[in-house]
């Protein structure tokens, strides 16, 4: 992969992360107003942390 490809790689993977905290922040605002009494929303902020986590893992693995 070229220089130029990593960086447009780098820059959509930054995006990406950047709307998954978004959303972590959305979800677990929601899940506190529910006094962490919702699956649903446990379930899917566990699922955007997952995703944040292995995006920052390939951000990381970029050279």
């Amino acid at each position: 992969m070229n220089d130029e490809e990593k960086g447009k790689q780098f820059l959509e993977l930054i995006d990406e992360q950047n709307n998954l905290q978004w959303s972590i922040v959305v979800k677990l605002s929601s899940l506190i107003s529910s006094k962490w009494n919702s699956i649903e929303l446990q379930n899917e902020l566990t699922t955007l942390v997952e995703n944040h986590s292995k995006i920052t893992k390939e951000l990381n693995g970029l050279d």
